[in-house]
């Protein structure tokens, strides 16, 4: 488990804007199971990866398509959580950061960590908008 004081500015990046956090399988089943779409976002304090997950997320939501709602749970932290949602990621491995979108409760798009890891905020947003025009 991360300090809680090392996380809360990982946690607000996103949290400002307009995730919404998990934290107990039920939520994430909760959040997920809601008709329409769902982004989740597996926050994460890698720096390599996690610097430019967080902001390419949050820059995706900046189309005029975006999911129905946007939450995240937290790599390290909150490990019930983060579970429940990677039960739904399959067959995708465990992986942090990681981005998936999700329509009437099924996996419809999945950003691994090896998708983000050394790919601008740009192009992981740009990533994300062509499948928020596909599937919301």
């Amino acid at each position: 488990m991360y300090p809680a004081e090392m996380v809360k500015p990982m946690r607000e990046e996103l949290t400002n804007a307009g995730f919404q956090e998990l934290f107990t399988p039920e939520q994430v089943e909760e959040s997920i199971a809601k008709q329409g779409t769902t982004l989740v976002v597996v926050n994460s304090v890698c720096g390599c990866a996690a610097r430019n997950a967080r902001p390419g997320a949050i820059m995706s939501l900046n189309n005029a398509k975006k999911p129905t709602q946007a939450v995240t749970v937290f790599a390290g932290v909150d490990k019930d959580a983060v579970n429940a949602a990677r039960e739904k990621m399959f067959p995708f491995p465990p992986s942090s950061p990681a981005i998936a979108l999700f329509k009437d409760g099924e996996l419809v798009h999945m950003l691994e960590r090896h998708h983000i890891e050394g790919r601008p905020a740009e192009l992981i947003a740009e990533n994300l908008v062509d499948a928020f025009n596909e599937f919301c």
